[in-house]
């Protein structure tokens, strides 16, 4: 059956009275929930900022120094970037070591996987910035002069390290089963159209599994801002260390640590919407999204 007809709009003049009532009454029904929805938040903003009151915090000091916070939002938004463009490389070359029959590059990806993540990130943190520069020290005992300097890592590309290549770990499962929930009739039809099985993977799979794998890779990124918060034990001016920093000073901990989480706070709600709107495009050959 041709489903062009679903998308055939009906005129307003032609439905049926009955019909008619029922649609306005689920008209109305949305624009109060809206209505609803918008005043819920409204209260809760509300009793958040009495609560806010009640505790005596300091707004002023908070205003203060919001300009001096937010300046490293930059190095928040650098980390993150850079930390999940590693991750989604290693996560593809790990998903295809995963399903590859080659019995090395399957051991090496599955021992990876495996290994980071079931050890603490902020190990792994601690591992790329104080443990690898005694790796390194070891290998110029040995006679391999010089690598030392290679193996020790500033503190933000040891940050951008250990954050690639623990949540590499986490979206390599992702994309394999991306790729596996393609159907075995796409690679049989690409053989049967002479395709290698490398331009199988690029031409066909890859391309639907994108659908699968781009919205849970979205909910990586917006943890990842998050947990790009750990590079400020390594004294990386982001939001985190700026914030810890002045209510060390002062002793108003409480006032930088609330700020600090409210900027996160907006900075995921925005990665939400830009995420559903994504999600939204990758899934319009499969819904109708309003």
């Amino acid at each position: 059956m041709d489903d062009s007809a679903d998308t055939i709009p009906v005129p307003i003049s032609k439905i049926p009275p009955e019909a008619r009532q029922v649609l306005d009454k689920i008209e109305q029904d949305r624009k109060r929930f809206r209505v609803n929805l918008t005043l819920s938040f409204a209260v809760l903003l509300a009793g958040l900022f009495a609560l806010m009151r009640i505790i005596n915090l300091d707004f002023r000091f908070m205003f203060h120094w919001f300009g001096f916070i937010m300046a490293g939002i930059g190095y928040t938004l650098m980390v993150s970037f850079l930390a999940i463009t590693l991750a989604c490389v290693l996560a593809v070359v790990g998903a295809l070591g995963r399903l590859s029959k080659n019995p090395i590059f399957n051991s090496i990806a599955t021992a990876y996987v495996s290994l980071i993540r079931g050890t603490p990130l902020l190990v792994q943190v601690y591992m790329w910035y104080l443990a690898l520069p005694q790796v390194g020290a070891a290998l110029e005992d040995l006679g391999l002069h010089g690598i030392q300097r290679l193996f020790t890592l500033p503190a933000i590309p040891a940050g951008v390290m250990a954050l690639g290549v623990c949540y590499g770990a986490y979206m390599t499962e992702t994309v394999r089963a991306g790729i596996q929930s393609i159907k075995i009739g796409q690679t049989e039809a690409a053989k049967a159209l002479g395709m290698t099985p490398r331009q199988t993977l690029r031409r066909v799979i890859f391309p639907q599994a994108l659908r699968v794998i781009i919205p849970p890779v979205s909910n990586e990124f917006i943890a990842m801002i998050k947990d790009s918060s750990l590079v400020s034990l390594m004294g990386v001016w982001e939001l985190s260390y700026r914030a810890i920093k002045i209510g060390r000073r002062y002793f108003q901990s409480l006032e930088m640590l609330i700020m600090v989480a409210l900027i996160y706070w907006v900075m995921c709600i925005i990665l939400q919407s830009i995420q559903e709107k994504i999600e939204a495009h990758m899934a319009r050959g499969d819904r109708k999204v309003s």
